[in-house]
């Protein structure tokens, strides 16, 4: 099995030599964010916004963190994989305790985790279920508590699902791993950025990149009955791109897959960052 290459606290390994505490408070509290950076062709994907919010979860959650230093090390990473196209997740936690406690003591290190591997960035056709949002009330930050997320997207596994589509008081908030896209007619739909949404590198990516070209895009609040109405879903996330939500299980939608404006969307998007 091949190697796969990681660095913990700035040394450089590979992924089964780490030795990682369990006192460590992203183990015992989700005491920390993370990031997932994709690259193709050797080259990241919108490499400074992802740093970007890396540093502005870390404020939220008050971890300090050197930035540039953390900007080398994710693009030696890649350097040193050798790899063509993958993803990078890099995590940030408040350090390790020396005995479990919810209050943390301010002398604590800060701990850093990464490794990268290959993917395949291609088109995905999707199967979801929508559900009630579980999570906790600051889904704006990219903090590795996912139970949440988790138990969702298990639940829609165990009916054949391959994702999920949440919402609060039946007005949505985003997938699983993922945000929503969904198109009536003319126009592109979103939820719109709030606490229960995080602000997903790849939404931004697209969002502009289709308004360039004249498609009219609308962020607010819709509901579940909105997608009773759509003639395209999709989700969109650094590591699925623009993904197809083909059916949409427990509302008994089957959508077309040959929407005209979904495969403008894909083809602005795919042409811009994957070819």
């Amino acid at each position: 099995m091949e190697k796969i290459h990681a660095v913990y606290n700035s040394i450089f390994n590979y992924l089964d030599e780490i030795k990682i505490s369990p006192l460590s408070r992203a183990y015992t509290f989700s005491d920390s964010v993370y990031e997932v950076i994709p690259f193709f062709n050797s080259n990241s994907i919108a490499f400074e916004s992802h740093i970007n919010r890396l540093e502005r979860s870390c404020k939220a959650l008050n971890l300090s963190l050197d930035m540039d230093k953390t900007s080398k090390e994710i693009i030696d990473l890649i350097a040193k994989s050798n790899l063509i196209n993958g993803y990078v997740y890099y995590q940030v936690s408040r350090g390790i305790d020396s005995i479990r406690s919810h209050m943390f003591d301010d002398s604590l290190s800060t701990e850093t985790f990464g490794y990268v591997v290959s993917h395949s960035f291609k088109s995905q056709k999707l199967k979801v279920m929508t559900c009630e949002d579980l999570r906790w009330q600051r889904c704006d930050i990219k903090s590795t508590s996912l139970l949440g997320n988790v138990m969702s997207m298990n639940n829609a596994r165990m009916s054949g699902c391959h994702e999920v589509i949440m919402h609060k008081n039946n007005i949505l908030t985003e997938g699983g791993a993922s945000n929503v896209f969904f198109a009536i007619e003319e126009t592109v739909f979103t939820p719109a950025l709030s606490n229960n949404i995080l602000p997903g590198i790849t939404r931004e990516l697209l969002i502009d990149e289709i308004k360039q070209f004249g498609i009219k895009v609308e962020e607010g609040d819709y509901s579940v009955d909105d997608l009773k109405n759509a003639q395209s879903v999709w989700l969109t996330s650094s590591t699925k791109g623009l993904a197809q939500v083909t059916n949409i299980l427990d509302l008994d939608i089957q959508l077309n897959g040959d929407n005209r404006l979904f495969q403008k969307c894909e083809q602005i998007f795919f042409e811009k960052f994957f070819s």
